[in-house]
């Protein structure tokens, strides 16, 4: 995708990548609304950042999805780039199911049908553009498991094939699909996160992917250089030791 000039939609972009990647990519010369369900949340981000349009979402619901479109639409007619960035993470026992069943099932409500439904309200507006993007956002967690968290694993080993999978259904049309795949970053996405030694600095890692994106205009995955070791374990043949190196990094693998 082109790096200027474009009017980007990022939902669930209050707090942690989402919000650094809107003030970044502001910064580049786009229009940027922002998306959340928090709406004090949203009137700081307003507040501190003139320019930023805001718009309350909550990618669970899908009336709100339905709502927040049409606000986008009403007011940013050309509209041409979607960062479906909503997404949380619980850690889960699965020894006790009664402890972990609804954690699991609000994971993939909101990583799963969060982006699904918001590609699904866009798309037909993103096609009459002459050149569109879909963004999704995965994780190295889905090339390789983290035990602490198996629904948000398999959460974002869903968006990676949806990601391939749409991208070859619209290749007909002007909207690419590009999918980051962040490493741990230091946000707080898991308890303890935010201050991992071994979790990648929140500022480089937006430096990093933003630059990709500008010097990949056609990259199909952004891949810092930190998520390869998750990314490419399999294709290299030491998938095992990769899995084992991820899980002894501390309680939650970060």
């Amino acid at each position: 995708m082109k790096i200027s000039g474009n009017t980007i939609f990022v939902p669930g972009a209050t707090a942690g990548i989402g919000l650094a990647l809107a003030l970044e990519l502001r910064a580049r010369g786009n229009t940027v609304i922002v998306g959340g369900r928090r709406a004090e949340a949203l009137e700081r981000i307003a507040g501190e950042h003139p320019g930023i349009d805001t718009v309350r979402i909550d990618t669970a619901d899908p009336a709100s999805i339905a709502g927040a479109v049409r606000q986008v639409l009403d007011r940013h007619p050309d509209l041409n780039v979607l960062v479906a960035m909503a997404g949380i993470a619980n850690v889960e026992d699965w020894h006790r199911p009664g402890s972990f069943l609804a954690s699991a099932e609000q994971v993939i409500t909101t990583n799963v049908l969060g982006p699904i439904r918001l590609i699904a309200a866009f798309i037909e507006h993103l096609r009459a553009q002459p050149d569109a993007t879909v963004v999704t956002v995965s994780s190295g967690l889905a090339f390789a498991p983290l035990a602490a968290t198996p629904s948000y694993n398999a959460s974002k080993a869903a968006i990676h094939m949806l990601s391939e999978s749409i991208r070859l259904q619209l290749a007909d049309t002007s909207v690419r699909v590009v999918e980051l795949v962040p490493p741990a970053v230091r946000t707080a996405l898991l308890p303890g996160q935010e201050n991992s030694a071994t979790a990648m600095p929140l500022d480089e890692y937006i430096a990093e992917a933003t630059a990709l994106l500008e010097s990949q205009p056609d990259a199909r995955e952004i891949l810092v250089e930190r998520v390869k070791f998750l990314r490419y374990g399999e294709a290299r043949g030491d998938y095992d030791h990769v899995v084992k190196v991820l899980n002894a990094s501390d309680p939650h693998g970060k």
